[in-house]
């Protein structure tokens, strides 16, 4: 039996919709790998200072929970199987994700999710991104510092590597992302 036009069109839209959301999780993915390789290498640590970071948190504030998680799982994919999208001063691959990065690393797309999902869930404000921000933040040094703590062999070592040396841009990196997600989010509704 032949489709009628409005069924063919509504397939039609499908596809395109699911297009567009592919290279809206694709683009964000390439999007963090850029970020990536903005890298201040810091004396005294062997975690870079990178904009990595704020490239998540801005994938997951504005793109949510779900394809933020996507977009940093594909971003993990990708330098697992060797693209060069981590950054430029790790030995690259499966290797970086075993190494004193590995821990923020992995974290991503849970970092990502967790952003996402907090500016889902209420007036898309500069406050509640903010705040989404800082709480993934918390999650993703919670499991950048755990790796080095097992790496090190001890909290203080992993604290001192990678918490210490990183809170001022962390917190630049936040309002960023956060300025940036409400900005787009207010611009955006008003050309709507």
């Amino acid at each position: 039996m032949a489709l009628s036009a409005t069924q063919s069109l509504n397939r039609g839209d499908r596809v395109l919709h699911a297009a567009r959301q592919i290279a809206l999780v694709v683009g964000a993915s390439l999007f963090v790998a850029l970020c990536a390789r903005v890298t201040l290498p810091l004396p005294l640590t062997p975690v870079p200072l990178t904009l990595q970071n704020f490239g998540v948190l801005v994938v997951g504030l504005m793109l949510g929970s779900r394809r933020g998680f996507a977009a940093l799982a594909l971003y993990l994919a990708e330098g697992m199987i060797g693209f060069p999208v981590f950054s430029p001063t790790g030995p690259g691959g499966l290797a970086q994700l075993i190494g004193p990065t590995g821990g923020f690393l992995l974290a991503y797309p849970f970092v990502a999710g967790l952003a996402g999902l907090i500016m889902e869930s209420g007036k898309k404000s500069f406050g509640r991104a903010f705040t989404a921000g800082f709480v993934a933040e918390i999650a993703l040094f919670v499991g950048g510092l755990s790796w080095l703590a097992i790496l090190t062999h001890s909290l203080s070592q992993a604290v001192r590597f990678g918490l210490y040396w990183f809170v001022f841009a962390e917190i630049i990196k936040i309002m960023s992302a956060a300025g940036l997600a409400s900005g787009w989010r207010r611009i955006h509704k008003v050309q709507a």
